[in-house]
């Protein structure tokens, strides 16, 4: 009996066998699937397959970070006040619309934006309000003071900030070095004293209450 000849194909046949466990193998790792066997409320077997992920990927994904609306909402209503008054000329103890002081503009634009505090000057904010951590103090929102308390503004963020000028009325200013060397401190206001703007709380806006203001020199360009 001559067994040369069936030989070959029994090697072939090995081959063919070890090729494909080779090939389930790889497959079976690069779809991860756990299968999972039910039974039906007739008794019948049922076969489930699902993507197994690792613990890790899971965690790598990203998540989403969500600002608070209230804290969003409040600092948009702020800037658009702010904004709104760009170019109003300079005029002492000017509450506005048209004109005003550095303390005057500052109360205007948190009271269109729903906060709710006595009208003042300069050091009776300093004295009202907090001192912010140090990450907020060039937070926008911030209230900023210079040469000896009679001069103040509202942060818009690191580089500058918003202020009635005397001499330029209501504009952005950037922190340069004039301004940095006179900077007297931070306070920030509680966003608490916020309330939703309505008609009735702009029109007392624009009626402040007659108060005796200090003296505010604005001692500035």
């Amino acid at each position: 009996m001559n067994f040369r000849r069936p030989f070959p194909h029994f090697l072939v046949a090995c081959f063919a066998f070890s090729l494909t466990a080779s090939v389930a193998a790889q497959s079976s790792e690069a779809d991860p699937r756990q299968t999972n066997t039910t039974i039906d409320a007739n008794g019948s077997k049922r076969l489930e397959t699902e993507v197994a992920v690792p613990a890790a990927v899971e965690d790598a994904r990203p998540r989403s970070v969500q600002i608070p609306r209230a804290v969003a909402g409040i600092s948009q209503l702020l800037l658009t006040a702010i904004e709104s008054h760009l170019g109003a000329t300079y005029h002492y103890t000017g509450t506005g619309p048209n004109s005003f002081d550095c303390s005057g503009f500052v109360w205007r634009s948190f009271q269109e934006a729903g906060f709710n505090f006595d009208r003042g000057p300069a050091r009776s904010y300093w004295a009202t309000f907090a001192a912010p951590p140090k990450e907020e103090q060039f937070k926008f929102g911030t209230l900023v003071f210079f040469s000896g308390l009679t001069h103040i503004g509202i942060v818009a963020d690191e580089k500058g900030f918003y202020h009635s000028s005397r001499h330029h009325g209501v504009v952005y200013s950037p922190f340069n070095d004039y301004w940095l060397s006179r900077v007297d401190g931070f306070r920030r206001v509680p966003l608490e004293s916020a309330q939703t703007p309505t008609t009735s709380a702009k029109s007392k806006a624009a009626k402040p209450a007659t108060t005796a203001l200090a003296v505010e020199e604005d001692n500035e360009p």
